[in-house]
């Protein structure tokens, strides 16, 4: 495996072909010769800003051309990435520049309701690139760049993404180029990347499927073509309009196209690849991207942020007399990269065919940014049983990260079973909630459910359906969870015109229990 830094791997595509377009943003269009001049430039003035070298530099900016620029210029300088919500509290974005220790945040019109108060209270330099004030790093001024030396090495950090911490405070994970370069070394052949690709960007750079996106694409020499909010969810007119033959979303972004019935046949006849991960895909998901993409091979690509992006993918046969048959009507994932070694474990630990996934190899990141957090999360396996790491010794190469996924192979294929901790207990009794929603799934009228657990007046916890669709009575549903154990059963069902979703486009399950939880109580 050949590693490189994020940004060797863009330079790379500059060398050997600048004239080709790099990105295209809103109505912007630039070439990979332009765009590496305005992140050597960019760099210039972040380290302008800084006074030296910065370790970690926030982004607090979304979908705009000095977006992608910033990026970038941060790469060349050998720093660690650390994208920001714009969407999020400004109380989050201070308390994750805390944790991270950010040398420099990067502001732009893009950041919205996060100024001016995130500026005045995060106590570090600000970039502040709004008003066209970032215009100046595309100008030919006639003066060449600064020529900086490529500083960033395989076991630096390239970004680091915060996800939702089991204690209510975000979780640092830090990702190496070692890491990445591992993940594009398989993904880049596997999906068929070229230089002749038009990729999507649709996911929020606080996603780290943003990765995959923009360095898969760079990597290549190909086209990136930056999808504003409301174009992720209208995918066939944004796909016609860029002629895109890469796809990358979460699967909620499909049930919400055909609920609008947004997915008429062949709709999308340049997609050549679409790659779907951050939540189980179902077969009803499949088939009605299918008939609107014929042409497309659709890919379940399944993985952790800690894993780096995805480290299992499965592509769905043409023939649909050839998928399947798994016992929750979602699609495999495949298998683990074969890079990658992995591990299956039950409750106690025991090494099984069916259970928690844990994995190591060049794409496991070193660690939390917080030592703390890596306590439980990691197990060494020299048997037919592991052994919890308990944070007294070093984290190794050798030890596994525990994704808290719980798969089972099924019909030669592992199939996600869903999330350990969607295990919950009502009134005694163990449930798979990915269970009930796979026995709702099977009504056509159903375009999207999701199950959630609402605490009763007892204490005890009710399960409540939550769909998407045709109005139906009780009676249908009786009858479709009448083959469940009663404690299985929803205790309520309740339509909605659509699944609502987070802003990484998964769907809200914490807004869509507050919501429940109102209305029952």
């Amino acid at each position: 495996m050949t590693t490189k830094s994020l940004y060797r791997w863009f330079a790379d595509s500059a060398d050997r072909n600048p004239d080709a377009t790099a990105l295209e943003v809103a109505d912007r269009s630039i070439t990979y010769g332009e765009l590496r001049t305005a992140a050597e430039r960019m760099a210039a003035r972040v380290l302008a800003a800084t006074g030296r070298r910065p370790s970690r530099v926030g982004l607090l900016t979304s979908r705009s051309l000095p977006t992608y620029i910033s990026y970038l210029a941060i790469q060349r300088l050998g720093a660690a990435v650390v994208p920001l919500n714009v969407g999020a509290p400004v109380a989050r974005n201070l308390d994750i520049s805390k944790a991270a220790g950010l040398d420099l945040t990067i502001v732009d019109d893009t950041s919205g309701e996060q100024r001016p108060e995130y500026p005045q209270q995060a106590g570090i330099p600000i970039l502040d690139l709004s008003g066209g004030a970032w215009k100046a790093v595309l100008e030919d001024s006639g003066a060449e760049p600064p020529r900086l030396p490529d500083l960033a090495t395989g076991s630096e950090t390239a970004y680091i993404i915060f996800t939702s911490g089991s204690t209510g405070r975000p979780k640092g994970v830090p990702t190496t180029h070692e890491n990445v370069s591992a993940l594009l070394g398989d993904m880049i052949p596997r999906f068929g990347f070229s230089p002749d690709c038009r990729v999507s960007q649709a996911f929020e750079l606080f996603f780290d499927g943003s990765i995959a996106e923009l360095f898969a694409t760079w990597g290549v020499g190909a086209t990136l073509c930056v999808a504003q909010h409301g174009d992720v969810f209208a995918p066939v007119r944004f796909v016609n309009e860029k002629r895109l033959t890469h796809w990358m979303s979460v699967p909620s972004i499909i049930s919400f196209a055909k609920r609008l019935r947004a997915l008429a046949p062949g709709s999308m006849p340049s997609l050549r690849r679409a790659m779907f991960g951050g939540e189980q895909l179902t077969v009803e998901q499949v088939e009605a991207w299918g008939v609107a993409a014929p042409n497309a091979v659709i890919d379940n690509c399944f993985g952790p942020t800690e894993l780096t992006v995805i480290c299992t993918a499965f592509a769905v046969p043409a023939d649909r007399g050839d998928w399947a048959a798994t016992s929750n009507r979602s699609i495999p994932v495949g298998e683990v990269f074969p890079h990658l070694e992995h591990v299956l474990l039950d409750d106690d630990l025991n090494v099984v065919d069916s259970g928690e996934l844990c994995v190591r190899g060049p794409q496991r990141f070193p660690g939390y940014l917080d030592p703390s957090e890596n306590a439980g999360r990691f197990v060494s396996v020299d048997g037919p049983v592991a052994r919890l790491y308990d944070g007294s010794g070093p984290l190794t190469a050798e030890h596994y990260y525990r994704t808290g996924d719980r798969l089972r192979r099924e019909d030669g294929q592992l199939v996600h079973l869903g999330r350990i901790d969607d295990q919950v207990k009502v009134r005694g009794n163990r449930i798979e909630l990915g269970e009930v929603e796979s026995v709702l799934r099977r009504h056509p009228a159903i375009a999207q459910v999701v199950v959630l657990t609402v605490t009763a007046a007892d204490g005890e916890l009710d399960l409540h359906a939550v769909y998407a669709g045709d109005p139906l009575g009780d009676d249908v549903f009786a009858h479709l969870v009448a083959d469940l154990p009663i404690y299985m059963r929803p205790r309520g069902y309740h339509r909605r015109d659509t699944i609502p979703l987070a802003p990484n486009g998964k769907v809200d399950r914490k807004g869509l229990t507050a919501d429940i939880t109102a209305l029952v109580s």
